[in-house]
């Protein structure tokens, strides 16, 4: 298993995510970055990997896209399938996991002191979106993407998370 993030995951892929988090710039630049860095990504690490067998724990992928340029900032869905179709073909995710909680959550858990990027900075009703569209995403593809309600104890979580990949796994080895 090798495990990686969106953006990032490449030099490129580092340098253009230093720009999304930090650069204003309008969204449908921001989802032309996003899939620029992805298919650097797909075609020097994802996909040689995939090649070799390696199953592959990638820290946001298309499914982000849809879902903080898409629901949370207006660029229509069609543009964005474009995007991703002339980027990267057919090729998405087997599975996505989404770990579910309000605004208001996401917000006390970011309380670490820390400075906060552009996307962290945004209102709540940004991020009501994001969770919509991740949630409206989910319910029309139940199989590929997973649901946890992260408002659950971590343990409950960690428990949550173990029985969809061991199913994962499961049904891999068949």
């Amino acid at each position: 298993m090798w495990t990686t993030r969106e953006p990032g995951g490449t030099q490129l892929g580092e340098r253009l995510r230093t720009m999304l988090l930090h650069e204003p710039m309008t969204p449908v630049t921001e989802a032309l970055l996003m899939f620029a860095a992805r298919r650097e990504h797909c075609e020097r690490e994802i996909w040689p990997r995939l090649d070799q067998g390696t199953w592959i724990v990638c820290d946001r992928f298309t499914d982000a896209t849809y879902a903080y340029q898409g629901g949370g900032h207006g660029v229509p869905v069609e543009a964005i399938s474009a995007m991703e179709r002339a980027a990267l073909g057919a090729f998405g995710p087997d599975l996505t996991i989404v770990f579910d909680v309000p605004a208001e959550v996401g917000r006390e858990r970011l309380a670490d002191g820390r400075a906060l990027d552009k996307f962290e900075r945004e209102q709540d009703e940004f991020f009501a979106r994001v969770r919509e569209t991740y949630l409206r995403r989910a319910r029309a593809e139940p199989r590929r993407m997973r649901v946890i309600d992260s408002t659950q104890s971590p343990a409950t979580v960690r428990s949550d998370l173990s029985a969809i990949v061991e199913s994962l796994i499961k049904e891999a080895v068949k």
